[in-house]
């Protein structure tokens, strides 16, 4: 039986978190999307958010030329979600890239997280 795309990223997704609950460890997830991207420190038990960041913001739509989420925008989003978490007191993460490949939008935002201090 084939499995849609959105399957095949859930079930990836599910492999890595089951891995971050097993450590306990606070993670920074990320989720994109055509327009937007998104980025949260969750808690290590899963309960609560301790910081977010989105495109969808108006200040972050301000600063950005284009509406889309591009690589500009992830590197945006990566550094104020990296400052927001120091603020809650989170330093250290596991990186949660719910199923998405390792590349592009998703490297850029990791990259400039671990550019604004965050550890993972």
């Amino acid at each position: 039986m084939a499995t849609s795309k959105k399957e095949q990223r859930l079930r990836r997704a599910r492999q890595t978190r089951a891995r971050i609950a097993l450590q306990g460890a606070v993670r920074l997830t990320v989720f994109r999307t055509n327009l937007h991207i998104y980025a949260s420190v969750i808690s290590g038990d899963g309960n609560k958010v301790l910081a977010s960041a989105s495109t969808a913001e108006k200040e972050v739509r301000d600063q950005l030329k284009t509406a889309g989420s591009n690589v500009a925008a992830a590197i945006l989003i990566g550094t104020r979600i990296a400052e927001r978490a120091k603020a809650a007191g989170v330093e250290k993460v596991a990186f949660d890239r719910a199923g998405f490949a390792y590349h592009g939008r998703i490297k850029a935002l990791a990259d400039a997280a671990r550019e604004a201090g965050l550890q993972f």
